[in-house]
C-alpha cells in the first residue's frame, strides 16, 4: 500500500511519547524543520503569530527541531522546548529532533520531499524550511527558509 497522505506518519513529541499525524485530520498544518541557534530563528515569533491568528480557524503549526544544519540545535528535547518557550512563548507543538536529511531521515520527510521538491533536488537545504499541508493531508507547497511566516498568511486563509 503506498502512502496517501501525512496521517500515515507518527512523530515523537519532545517527552519521547508518540503522536500520530492523523490525530491533525480535517486540519491544515504547517510542517516545519526548526533550530534554535539560526539566523532564521526569529521566525518563531512569526510562526506564533500565524498560530495565534488562525489556530481557532483550524491552523497547526508543527515545529520539528533538527541539527543537521551547521549544529544549529544541539540542545535535548526538553532544552528546546524550554528555550522555545522562554524566548517565543510557543503554544504550538514542538516536537522531537529529527532528521530531515540523509539515511536516518524520517519517514515524514521522505513522504514530504516526495510530495513537493526542491530547487536543484528535493533536499532539505537549511532550517525553517516549511511544507503546508491542507485539510486532507494533501502536501500543498514548500516555502523556502527565508519565506518569513507572514508572508505565507494567505496561502493558509485559502485553505481553512
Amino acid at each position: 500500500m503506498s502512502t496517501q497522505s501525512i496521517y500515515d506518519f507518527n512523530l515523537l513529541d519532545n517527552k519521547g511519547d508518540e503522536v500520530s499525524l492523523s490525530d491533525y485530520k480535517g486540519k491544515v498544518i504547517l510542517i516545519v524543520n526548526t533550530a534554535s541557534k539560526c539566523g532564521f530563528t526569529d521566525q518563531y515569533s512569526g510562526m506564533q503569530s500565524l498560530y495565534d491568528e488562525f489556530k481557532e480557524r483550524g491552523l497547526v503549526i508543527l515545529a520539528l527541531p533538527c541539527n543537521q544544519f551547521g549544529g544549529q540545535e544541539p540542545g535535548s528535547n526538553a532544552e528546546i522546548q524550554s528555550f522555545c518557550q522562554l524566548n517565543y512563548g510557543l503554544s504550538f507543538p514542538v516536537m522531537g529532533k529529527i532528521d530531515v536529511n540523509g539515511a536516518n531521515q524520517h519517514a515524514l520527510y521522505s513522504y514530504l520531499k516526495s510530495q513537493a521538491g526542491g530547487l536543484f533536488n528535493s533536499n532539505i537545504k537549511w532550517n525553517f524550511t516549511k511544507f503546508l499541508v491542507d485539510r486532507n493531508g494533501t502536501v500543498v507547497k514548500r516555502y523556502a527558509p527565508i519565506k518569513k511566516p507572514k508572508d505565507i498568511a494567505a496561502d493558509i486563509t485559502k485553505l481553512l
